[in-house]
Parts: C-alpha cells; structure tokens; sequence
C-alpha cells in the first residue's frame, strides 16, 4: 500500500542519515586526533614546526565545526522524519479504516437485497392459491398434499430456503415443502414462536414479519432466518387472516458467501476478519469461523451509523444496514477487523500512531 511505503521511506531516511552522520562523526573525531598529534609534534619541533602546529589548530577547528553541522543536520532530518512518519501512520490509519467501513457497507448492503427479495417472496406466495386453500381448509388432507407438492416446486428452484411452512390460525403446522427430510413438521405447534404471532398481527397482505438468525429444532437445528406473513381469504390483500405462511433462510451457507466474497486484497484477508452482528450485535456470520452463532462482539460505534476505530492493536470498522427499498433492515452491521501487528512488523513511530488513536477514541 502507498502509505506504507511512505512510512518504509521515511523510516530508511532516518537510518541512513543516522549511518552517514555518524560515519561523519567518526571521521571528524579521527580527524581531531590527528590535529592533536600534529599539534604536539609541531610543538616538538620548536620554530621549525611553527607553521605546521597552524594549520593542524586549523583543521581541529574545521572538525569541530564539521560535527557540529553533521549533529544539527541529524537532529534536523530526524525531526522531519519523525513528522513524516507520524503522518504516514495517521494515513495508513485512515486510509485503511475508510476503505474497511465502505467493505463493511458493501457486505451488509449485499444482505439487505439478499434478505428483501425474501420479504417479496413470503408475501407473494402467501397468495398462491394452493397455500391459501391449505390455510382455510387446515383438516383436507388431500390440499394440505397438493400444498406441500406446491412449495416443493418452490424449494427445487429457490435453493437459499430450507423449508417453507404453511400454519393454520392456531399456529399448528399443515404443510411445508420438505417432508421427506423433515418429516417431523407437519403437526407442530407453533403458535408461541415470535414470527407467527408477528405474522398474525400484520393488517395487510403488504406487512411481513422476520425473526432474528437463530437455530430451529425442527430444521436439524440449522441457523435460519424467518420470514413470514398472514395467509388471508382468498389470497386477498385485506382477507381475514386464515394462518401464516414462514420461510426459513438457509442462512451460514449464504451468509457465509457473503462475509467471505468482500473485495479484499490477499494481504487484506490474511489480516482481516470480516463479520455480520445483529441489532445486538451478536455474531451471526464470521469469516474465520472463530465466533459462533450469537456470542456476543464489543463493537464501540460511538452512536455513529459507521466509521472505525482502533482497539487492542485492531482496527474496527462498522457499518449500519441502510435497508433496501421497502426493506428497512434489522439494525445489523458489517463489520471488518483489521489485525495490525500480523504479519508484519512496524516501526517505532508505527506502533505509536496506533495507541495515538487509541488514545483519541
């Protein structure tokens, strides 16, 4: 990177002028011993020496000022140096952290289109007349069949769901799409989860509901996202509501993609961790795999909607989901923890601007 090499630039200034300085120096002080021997043996030789023990007081003159212009030139350059490697690592800082908050945006704004186009699909197949009739009729068997053989079609074209539930008003499940790898849904008593009872008190076919990423029992306790709606008579956009169509998101696979497919260089990924956290800013997707679903991430945003920060020889950079279109978000964040000491070794000056920074936020 440009500022690194400024920084590389600066530091080799300031250890070559020290070397050439100080090879001056010894010169110089070679040069004073030599003018003091010439002195002596000048003095040795009486009259005949006289002018010779001149020019030997001269050139002990020449050395002294020589080294005092060698000090004051290190002194000079390696205060410069100094500025220029401070400035160099407020660069490094800054250029990093602003590059790794638009990341983080980039990676929560790819999950937003993701997660609106599920908040179309629950409330589009919400309407299909297959799942209305399951809903309305919960005790036909024969169009609770034809509903599930309905979402099955669904499931073998939209690969990012594992499973989609039809419901009745009282929260008993009549159908889902995957009976033959869950076939221990059909019947379960949902009516305590927090999407269907979200889903039940939507007031039109417009509204959905989506549930925090969390683990489902009944889905081989896969991590999902839900989303659902109220099925409504006649498919209808203000229908009374018959039961609640859910969605579950295949969410590690998919999240995953995401959190790992953020444009980084090779020598940004071997340093950073890229992570998804919820409005509690819980871990839901980690790229290195160490956080596990909902421990919990100390992200300090400073009541900002993104920026960065450098924590414990980290640099954190965060971004709040903007939402999409009609999709609003869920308060999550991308964040993008840059390790600052891996793989390399900084200078002095280096390892100052960053508790610099530490210091201000």
């Amino acid at each position: 990177m440009q500022d690194n090499t400024i920084l590389k630039l600066a530091y080799d200034i300031s250890s070559i002028t020290r070397d050439k300085v100080g090879a001056i120096e010894a010169i110089m002080t070679t040069t004073k011993i030599l003018a003091l021997n010439a002195r002596i043996e000048a003095a040795r030789a009486g009259v005949a020496g006289a002018a010779f023990g001149v020019v030997a007081e001269e050139i002990g003159s020449v050395s002294t000022e020589i080294n005092h212009i060698a000090a004051d030139f290190r002194e000079a350059v390696e205060a410069h140096t100094r500025q220029i490697e401070e400035v160099g690592g407020k660069m490094m800082i800054d250029f990093r952290g602003q590059r790794l908050t638009d990341l983080s945006l980039n990676a929560i704004e790819i999950i937003d289109r993701n997660l609106f186009e599920r908040s179309c699909d629950v409330r589009w197949w919400a309407t299909d007349s297959a799942v209305v009739a399951a809903a309305e009729q919960p005790d036909d068997a024969q169009r609770a069949d034809f509903a599930s053989s309905r979402l099955a079609t669904i499931l073998r074209s939209y690969t990012v769901y594992l499973d989609l539930w039809i419901t009745d008003a009282q929260g008993r499940v009549v159908a889902n799409g995957r009976p033959d790898r869950y076939p221990n849904v059909a019947g379960l008593d949902v009516s305590r989860s927090a999407w269907f009872r979200q889903a039940m008190q939507t007031t039109s076919g417009d509204e959905f509901t989506v549930a925090d990423v969390t683990r489902n029992a009944a889905l081989g306790d896969a991590a999902v996202a839900t989303y659902a709606t109220a099925i409504r008579a006649n498919g209808e956009q203000h229908g009374a509501r018959t039961g609640v169509l859910g969605i579950f998101f295949d969410w590690t696979p998919q999240a995953g993609d995401v959190v790992r497919g953020v444009g980084l260089s090779d020598e940004e990924r071997a340093q950073c961790r890229v992570m998804l956290l919820d409005a509690e800013h819980r871990i839901i997707a980690d790229s290195t795999g160490k956080g596990e679903l909902g421990d919990a991430y100390p992200l300090k945003t400073g009541d900002r909607e993104r920026g960065y920060y450098v924590n414990n020889n980290r640099l954190v950079a965060f971004a709040l989901t903007p939402g999409y279109e009609t999709y609003r978000g869920l308060g999550w964040y991308g964040v993008i923890e840059w390790d600052l000491v891996a793989g390399e070794k900084r200078t002095a000056l280096e390892q100052n601007t960053v508790k610099t920074h530490q210091m201000e936020s």
